[in-house]
């Protein structure tokens, strides 16, 4: 089936941006990346209290695998317990590492690389809702936001559109994510007369950016997406980003098509190769829809 979305449609965009619109070398200067949890907790388990251990109790709680109850935000407890074990063991299974409730070395490097904002569980009641659906799903590993949240038929088809000075540069490589999407599922797209009035409204942020979900700087949360009928995308400026491939830098279409796959209504993947696995390398180029990433869209659309 030919695609519903025309090349014309990226002219039109690349045609209306504004000219004093600043450039990617202008977003950012080259910086290195930091590893974000210290060699130093590598073995770290049940009863030890090392510093860092907090920090790493604030992650695993903005992921969902810590409750809000645990109240770790203002503990400021270096002391890993049998709750932080738990969560560590459930993080470990998600992600199919050895479930040992150690913090070995896999288990952290995976932890410290860039990666999504976007939660990997919501609720408590929600982990049993995805682990069910993946069982149920043969070979499939994706996941849906709480309650199948998806967009209305009537709204099949979105506008887009870029706020706070997007790049010119980068417009390009989301016009390909969307044509992705559009290429696999029932949505079409085109870009809005009064772009901050559309459907799906992509930026750059840095730090705190008003939406109670503050970016962390270089490294650490690259980019989030609110899920269907909200349709923010924002794009931690403070990252490295690059067009295409790129050694030392993020590509800004593999974490596109990723963030535009949370505003149709898909959660995390567990399979590595998904586009809506939640973490990026620096020099990935991962820009075509795995089949775990179209099961998922086809099955909560269906």
């Amino acid at each position: 089936m030919a695609s519903k979305f025309s090349l014309q449609v990226l002219f039109l965009v690349l045609a209306t941006v504004a000219p004093h619109v600043i450039l990617a070398r202008d977003l950012h200067g080259h910086k290195s990346y930091p590893r974000l949890f210290p060699q130093h907790l590598a073995g770290s388990d049940k009863g030890n209290t090392i510093e860092g251990i907090h920090d790493m109790k604030i992650y695993l709680q903005r992921y969902g695998y810590l409750t809000n109850n645990n109240n770790v935000e203002i503990t400021n407890d270096n002391g890993f317990d049998d709750v932080l074990e738990s969560a560590v063991k459930k993080y470990q299974k998600f992600f199919k590492l050895n479930v040992s409730g150690i913090l070995d070395a896999e288990t952290l490097d995976l932890m410290s690389k860039p990666r999504c904002g976007v939660a990997d569980f919501f609720t408590k009641d929600n982990e049993d809702e995805q682990e069910h659906h993946n069982l149920r799903v043969n070979g499939s590993h994706y996941t849906l936001f709480p309650n199948r949240q998806r967009w209305p038929v009537s709204k099949y088809h979105l506008t887009f559109g870029f706020i706070h000075q997007f790049p010119r540069e980068f417009i390009a490589p989301v016009a390909r994510a969307l044509k992705s999407w559009d290429s696999n599922t029932m949505f079409s797209f085109s870009p809005a007369a009064h772009w901050p009035a559309a459907d799906i409204v992509l930026s750059f942020e840095r730090r705190d950016h008003g939406d109670g979900a503050p970016f962390d700087g270089l490294g650490g949360i690259l980019a989030h997406a609110s899920g269907p009928n909200e349709g923010r995308v924002h794009f931690d400026g403070d990252e490295n980003w690059s067009v295409g491939v790129a050694a030392d830098r993020l590509n800004l279409e593999m974490v596109a098509l990723h963030e535009l796959g949370h505003v149709l209504g898909l959660g995390h993947s567990t399979v590595k190769e998904a586009v809506m696995w939640p973490y990026a390398g620096l020099g990935e180029g991962k820009v075509v829809l795995h089949p775990d990433d179209i099961a998922g869209i086809r099955d909560l659309y269906k």
